[in-house]
């Protein structure tokens, strides 16, 4: 079984007085192997690259946003099958992120589409109960650096 691993962010900013979260819709290209659904930016970790700097990477190229990192949350375990028939293991590590600007050339062509929302739409849009549960999570967290 091969292992892949992957950082990303669970973006959060206030407006006004409410909490909204970004989410994602990946657009389809060739290599994609994953859900069209709505989910959380995220991607592998290139070779030498800290946790860390991925997860900033991917929400810059996903999202096209700039955000600074609050915590670490759980990481994700999840099994799949690849287009190759492979058997993969993938470790996916979420940081709680406070947004701080958006990019001016916007997010990259691996996503369609990018959406802030109340934590209850999201509840309704995410497409992995996995995620909806984290995003829980980093609500409690968000609450707690208050």
């Amino acid at each position: 079984m091969l292992r892949q691993f992957s950082a990303g962010g669970i973006i959060f900013r206030v407006n006004g007085q409410k909490i909204e979260w970004l989410i994602r819709r990946p657009a389809p290209n060739p290599g994609f192997t994953g859900h069209l659904g709505w989910n959380l930016p995220r991607g592998l970790i290139d070779e030498g690259e800290k946790m860390e700097e991925a997860a900033l990477r991917e929400v810059r190229e996903e999202a096209g946003v700039g955000a600074k990192i609050i915590e670490k949350l759980p990481s994700l375990k999840i099994f799949y099958t690849n287009n190759q028939g492979e058997k993969i293991a993938k470790f996916i590590t979420f940081f709680l992120m406070e947004w701080v600007t958006d990019l001016p050339g916007g997010f990259g062509w691996e996503t369609a589409e990018i959406k802030w929302v109340s934590i209850e739409e999201a509840q309704q849009l995410l497409a992995h109960s996995n995620e909806k549960k984290l995003l829980i999570e980093a609500e409690k967290l968000r609450n707690f650096f208050r």
